[in-house]
């Protein structure tokens, strides 16, 4: 049998015939240079069988953007032949995506040889369900867990809030959630990494210790734990959560349109096949009603609001629903800016950052924005690495630089805050 497979593929290699090099699931980078050019990128985008991982949905294409698409093996020759056709070219980022998908799913926990630490792999919804369970467990005078809610499938929404032993009572608070859209792997797994640090190093550095005793920090590691769980399971693209409608053949709501900021206009989708649906109202999904109504109880309180997501390295903050400038537009820009600042000198990564929707495009319905409207006036939403190399494939080895980014962008923006609200 074995010497039958050589002598296929040595035939396959002596008569150049392409139809014997099994096709992978891979990504194009695509930049459209003619309006005739954006239309057949966005039809390719929504049809196809594609997932459209940058921008975020087919209107948001425009001319010379960079567009990143996931493409299934079976539908390789014919995007090929469409990009062909029309004198489109392209660029294969990723040629094995199940390859990664595999590299960023092995369970090597058990594996003594290991170099990799527990913070440096990616974890199962069980595994961290279990981490949140012992961490609580193995720190109750410094972590806490507080069960806020649960998802659309019925599973919990736990959040930790850690506190210190200094500062004035009571204390400042800020807001960190990660995962809320399912497939962004990188986010949970920085706040397992800032959780795990703020443990270890307080007491002993001193700007997360300032941090702690100044603020109460509440972490919620996955807002979206139904998408998460699918992405392992079923679909590792998939983007919203889970929910289904009465009369909606789709399932899913992105929750980060779900919010009341400008719910539902322009840069969203009352379509619920699409990637950016809103939903049915604003908060229709649990898991963003649940964020929603704990950050209203807490809003004297909370003085930062940080949503982790990926990819593309950036800090955003409002607005993202409108092209309106926020009230300390200066303050924001001036910590992003600082924050960009300091990881360039430490780790030579360029971050951009300015107001979402005049950064990237419109995107109305975005937590940030409600929670900036609510009272929480510094907010950011946080897009960690990579800028598309491997985009929501970044491979476990890089996990550890990704977080050192984000920690050094979070400890820089908190500690302003603390300054700028004493």
């Amino acid at each position: 049998m074995r010497l039958l497979l050589i002598m296929y593929f040595w035939i396959c290699f002596m008569i150049e015939n392409h139809n014997c090099t099994p096709k992978h699931d891979q990504v194009f980078s695509i930049t459209p240079k003619t309006e005739e050019e954006v239309n057949i990128v966005r039809n390719v985008s929504s049809d196809y069988e594609t997932v459209l991982w940058q921008p975020a949905a087919p209107g948001y294409i425009k001319l010379n953007m960079e567009v990143h698409l996931f493409i299934p093996a079976s539908r390789l020759d014919s995007v090929q032949d469409l990009l062909s056709k029309n004198h489109i070219t392209h660029q294969v980022l990723l040629r094995n995506t199940q390859e990664l998908i595999e590299k960023q799913t092995q369970n090597i926990s058990s594996d003594p040889r290991s170099s990799l630490s527990y913070y440096e792999r990616y974890h199962h919804l069980e595994d961290i369900y279990h981490w949140i369970n012992k961490t609580a467990h193995d720190h109750p005078q410094i972590v806490e867990v507080i069960l806020i809610g649960s998802s659309y499938e019925k599973r919990p929404l736990y959040v930790l809030k850690l506190t210190g032993r200094g500062g004035a009572q009571p204390k400042r608070a800020m807001w960190m959630d990660c995962g809320i859209h399912a497939r962004e792997w990188i986010s949970p797994a920085f706040c397992l990494w800032f959780v795990h640090y703020a443990i270890d190093y307080y007491g002993l550095v001193p700007d997360i210790t300032e941090i702690l005793d100044s603020m109460d920090v509440y972490v919620l590691p996955v807002m979206n734990p139904d998408g998460y769980e699918y992405t392992w399971t079923t679909n590792r693209m998939w983007r919203k959560n889970r929910s289904r409608h009465a009369g909606n053949y789709c399932l899913g709501t992105d929750l980060n349109r779900n919010f009341d900021a400008n719910w539902c206009t322009e840069g969203s989708s009352q379509r619920a096949c699409d990637e950016t649906y809103c939903g049915l109202f604003p908060e229709s999904e649990p898991e963003a009603a649940a964020v929603a109504r704990f950050l209203r109880r807490q809003k004297q309180t909370v003085k930062l609001y940080l949503s982790i997501h990926s990819y593309s390295q950036m800090l955003l903050f409002p607005y993202s629903c409108s092209y309106q400038q926020a009230s300390n537009h200066h303050d924001l820009n001036e910590l992003a800016q600082q924050a960009a600042r300091k990881i360039k000198r430490h780790y030579f990564s360029t971050y951009t950052y300015g107001a979402g929707a005049r950064t990237i495009y419109l995107a109305p319905g975005g937590s940030d924005d409600w929670a900036y409207n609510l009272g929480i006036k510094y907010s950011f939403t946080l897009e960690l690495q990579d800028r598309g190399r491997y985009g929501f494939l970044l491979p476990p080895e890089l996990i550890s630089r990704a977080c050192q980014e984000a920690l050094t962008a979070v400890k820089t923006i908190a500690e302003g805050v603390i300054k700028k609200t004493q």
